[in-house]
């Protein structure tokens, strides 16, 4: 028979494993397919963005959005930016829209890096909440595909492969082509 220690021990340890077992879980299933019935629907968010402009998710319904939370000292963002911007330019017409969310604390280093690496699309300055919403953006990049109807289609977290995430935004801006 065990003690009343070693129960104790046994009960929190379980209780550890639960935990850690609960917090592992996906709080979305993100599928890499293209029907979007079992998508979650992303956050809605309305920043500063670093022309002065509003920068409205709301703004982009009907387009497949890349949004991309990076910073300027991330040196995976650094390599993926560049990418991003030869994306917007080559399937803008198809109705791709590349948003930055820039978790940097201030405009400064964002602007001389926007202007370093050419980035033409809307670049916003993040904040806690909008990281929140987004489930929590503990490392960077965190890169988000939002289908035409406004929901997550695909989450990549880390230095990604941006093969990969290409065939993600084109087999969305193909299925609502037709192609």
């Amino acid at each position: 028979m065990l003690n009343k220690k070693t129960w104790i021990a046994v009960v929190i340890v379980l209780l550890g494993l639960w935990l850690f077992l609960f917090l592992k879980k996906p709080r979305h299933s993100l599928h890499s397919s293209t029907a979007t019935s079992g998508y979650p629907a992303a956050p809605q968010f309305s920043l500063a963005g670093l022309d002065g402009r509003t920068v409205a998710l709301s703004d982009y319904r009907g387009k497949v959005v890349l949004l991309d939370f990076w910073a300027t000292w991330c040196a995976p963002c650094q390599a993926e930016i560049p990418r991003f911007v030869e994306w917007q330019s080559r399937y803008g017409t198809k109705g791709l829209r590349v948003i930055g969310i820039s978790m940097d604390d201030g405009p400064g280093p964002v602007r001389a890096f926007r202007d370093r690496f050419g980035i033409d699309y809307p670049v916003a300055l993040g904040n806690l909440k909008v990281a929140e919403d987004y489930g929590g953006i503990l490392g960077l990049p965190v890169n988000l595909v939002i289908d035409r109807n406004g929901r997550i289609a695909a989450k990549f977290t880390g230095a990604t492969d941006l093969m990969r995430l290409e065939k993600q935004i084109l087999s969305l801006l193909d299925a609502s082509t037709g192609q």
